[in-house]
Formats: structure tokens, C-alpha cells, sequence
């Protein structure tokens, strides 16, 4: 009988240590656990040292960190029906760990996927010009389209950033084109200007030196007549 209660009683033993392992958890600062009390809510608990009841309660644990998400490159075709390819990155983070467990199923896949329609929605609706030129205007509408999506879950936003615009080649080279026809032309603007103000500058016209100024030595005799000029004689 003794040789039966043993293994039962070290069975037993094997089990308490079991559950009390699972039943200890231990909660970091940046993490929450949300506790549930047969399938209820019960509510948020953590940091620290954290004892559930086995069997009883079951937690689920959240952190609470910042997270850096990249979102895949997308193919949007722009207002001016230009096909481009964009890709972006996305930091947000839970703010509440019970919406974000209780209010969706997958917060992080949620999340992506939002990110990636609003990404073709949003600059679907712009220029190709807006597009390169205006990136912090469009960075903040993205992200307060993606928080206003998020904000049920308990997750907030913080930053949209839009990474790389990717250009057909046909695109670029009709862009490279105008960028040199564009230097070409003002280069020839800067040429005619240059030579209008030289064409346009006053004559400088040397001053005859005085009289005064002219050496006696090389000043014409009044006395002295062209040979031409002088009486001749009576025939």
C-alpha cells in the first residue's frame, strides 16, 4: 500500500509545481498583463511580481513599447493616373492593453493592414508633383487617418513616414529630359541678359587733351604758311 502512495504522492507534488510556475509571472516595466477570470475581464495588472489563480485565471501579456512596423511597398496610381510604387514605415504604440486584446484579434496584423489601404487611399488621391514635393503635408495625414482607425483599439500613432517613391523608367526619363531642357533654357536666359547689359553700357569716349597740356615744342607755328599759301611774285 506504502509503495502505491508514493508515486501518487510525488504525482501530486509534480502537479503543484506545475501550476504554481504558471500561476507566478513576472511583469516587466514596458508590459501589462491583462487577466481574465474564467473567460471574464477582469482588469490590468504589472509590473512586478504577479500570483494568478491556477486554473481559475489566465493572463495575457502586452507590451507597451513603441513599435516599428514597415509597410510594404504598394502600387498607387496617382490623381494624374501615374503608376507608382511606395512604401512606408509606421511607429505607434498600445495604449490600453485591454482594448488591444479584447477590441481585436490580431493588433499588429490589424494595424498593418490598415496602414496599407489608407497608404493607397491617401496618396491615390494626390499628384505625382504633390507627391515628391509634399511629404511632410502627406505624412500627417496618413497618420491622423491611421489613429483615428486605431484609436478603438487602444493603440495610438505617433508616425507615418513615407519612405521611397518608386518611378517607372519611362516616368523618369521623360523627367530627366525636362530637368535638362529646363537647365538648357536657363543657361540661354543668363547668356542673353549678359549680353543685353554689355550691348546697352555707354560708349567711353576719350577726351582730347588741352592745349595746355600739349608741348610747346610740338605746337604749330602761326607765322609759318603752307608753301602753297605764300604771295608769288609779279610776272
Amino acid at each position: 500500500m506504502e509503495q502505491l502512495l508514493i508515486p501518487v504522492v510525488l504525482f501530486g507534488l509534480f502537479l503543484l509545481l506545475v501550476l504554481l510556475a504558471n500561476s507566478v509571472k513576472v511583469v516587466r516595466e514596458y508590459e501589462r498583463l491583462v487577466v481574465f477570470r474564467l473567460g471574464l475581464l477582469v482588469g490590468l495588472r504589472g509590473p512586478g511580481l504577479i500570483i494568478l489563480v491556477p486554473v481559475i485565471e489566465r493572463a495575457i501579456k502586452v507590451g507597451l513599447r513603441t513599435v516599428t512596423m514597415d509597410v510594404p511597398s504598394q502600387d498607387v496610381i496617382t490623381k494624374d493616373n501615374v503608376s507608382v510604387k511606395v512604401n512606408a514605415v509606421i511607429y505607434f504604440k498600445v495604449v490600453d492593453a485591454a482594448k488591444a486584446i479584447v477590441q481585436v484579434e490580431n493588433y499588429l496584423y490589424a494595424t498593418s493592414q490598415i496602414a496599407q489601404t489608407t497608404l493607397r487611399s491617401i496618396l491615390g488621391e494626390q499628384e505625382l508633383d504633390e507627391l515628391l514635393s509634399e511629404r511632410e503635408r502627406l505624412n500627417q495625414a496618413l497618420a491622423q487617418v491611421i489613429d483615428r482607425q486605431t484609436e478603438p483599439w487602444g493603440v495610438k500613432v505617433t508616425t507615418v513616414e513615407v519612405k521611397n517613391v518608386d518611378l517607372p523608367q519611362e516616368m523618369q526619363r521623360a523627367m530627366a529630359r525636362q530637368a535638362e531642357a529646363e537647365r538648357e533654357r536657363r543657361a540661354k536666359v543668363i547668356a542673353a541678359s549678359t549680353c543685353r547689359r554689355r550691348c546697352s553700357a555707354p560708349w567711353r569716349v576719350r577726351p582730347r587733351p588741352s592745349v595746355s597740356a600739349v608741348p610747346r615744342s610740338s605746337r604749330p607755328r602761326a607765322s609759318i604758311r603752307r608753301r602753297r599759301d605764300w604771295p608769288r611774285p609779279p610776272r
